[in-house]
């Protein structure tokens, strides 16, 4: 019998640990979009560093060699491009804008805090002299910046998106458990999946305008219009994908649940909802890709405020840093849109346990 030396398996045993922690990070990481970290931790805790450089390899390197080719492209053929504006600009230019436009947030930042100075400065001097109907307080109207078009789309996004998850996710359920009422919305579905968000535009701004006419509400007509075009385009694939996600389930479950007697929200609650959850967070990702692209057109043809409209403005504005502007905007843009997938993909991560995302 071979005695086991204690110094060994203890290490073998904190060797064990440090993987295991390393495979539960793992998960994460996938999440985050930094599935390379893991064959990095691997490597340094001594996993065969050879496959660990392929896996690196595979997870960073040819995605870093993608970007660099690409951008290598883009700097070679953009300067030989001639438009009305000029050439189009490289990337060494469209940083140049970011930074720009950093500064212009800078200086608009500076002439806000200025005007409320000089407001504060007059009310105090008016309750000094003790004429207090001179005191005003308004609010500072100056042009919005970058920063704040960028958070301006992302709070209209989110309002459209949960109106029409509010919407999808209860019909969807009802389609995925009655034969009835699938066929009572199937034809709706059918006809207006396909509409267009500029066929929307209208009838929206025109309804919105007919209806809600109060100057002081909670929400800007123009910030309700964009919300609910997001709505009406991006709740089909939360509704379509909810429907056939309840319509799933094991017909044993459906089954049992009939011996035991459950009733409609228990149903729901305990059996529904947790199978068809993995189909539902994948049509919730789907309809927050599709509102973030449908916003964008809306603001450009509603000239609301957003990215969109930023787009639009530089534009018309025809100046020499126009193109850069705009294509500063498009890669914030696609970064948004691939930072609100990255935040369902987590929260589908945390609340359901399929591989199948």
């Amino acid at each position: 019998m071979t005695a086991i030396d204690p110094t060994s398996f203890d290490a073998e045993t904190r060797r064990a640990r440090r993987f295991a922690r390393i495979n539960k990070a793992d998960a994460w990481f996938g999440v985050l979009g930094l599935s390379w970290v893991t064959p990095i931790l691997k490597a340094a805790a001594g996993d065969n560093p050879r496959a660990q450089a392929g896996e690196i390899w595979r997870l960073l390197g040819v995605p870093l060699l993608a970007i660099a080719v690409f951008v290598t492209m883009w700097a070679t053929l953009a300067p030989t491009v001639q438009t009305s504006l000029g050439a189009v600009p490289g990337p060494m230019q469209v940083w140049e804008q970011v930074g720009e436009l950093r500064q212009d947030a800078i200086r608009e930042g500076e002439r806000e805090a200025a005007f409320y100075e000089r407001q504060d400065a007059r009310n105090a001097e008016a309750i000094a002299n003790g004429d207090t109907d001179a005191v005003r307080n308004r609010i500072y109207t100056g042009k919005p910046t970058y920063y704040d078009q960028i958070w301006t789309s992302i709070k209209t996004v989110f309002f459209g998106f949960m109106i029409a998850s509010i919407v999808a996710i209860p019909l969807g359920i009802a389609a995925g458990l009655s034969v009835t009422a699938n066929a009572a919305l199937n034809p709706l579905i059918q006809i207006f999946k396909p509409v267009s968000p500029l066929a929307w535009l209208p009838i929206v701004t025109m309804i919105v305008s007919a209806v809600y006419t109060t100057n002081d509400g909670w929400f800007e007509k123009s910030f309700l219009v964009s919300a609910i075009t997001v709505t009406l385009c991006s709740l089909w694939p939360t509704l379509i994908n909810t429907a056939l996600g309840v319509s799933s389930i094991d017909k044993d479950l459906v089954s049992v649940s009939r011996v035991l007697k459950m009733n409609t929200y228990t149903k729901i609650t305990k059996l529904v909802l947790p199978s068809a959850l993995p189909l539902i967070f994948t049509g919730l990702r789907l309809s927050l890709g599709v509102g973030w692209m449908v916003l964008i057109a809306a603001e450009m043809l509603a000239q609301n405020p957003g990215l969109g409209k930023f787009v639009w403005d530089e534009f018309q504005n025809g100046s020499s840093q126009s193109l850069a502007r705009i294509m500063v905007a498009v890669f914030t843009i696609g970064i948004i849109g691939f930072l609100l997938d990255r935040v369902m993909y987590a929260l589908q991560s945390m609340f359901t346990f399929s591989n199948n995302r």
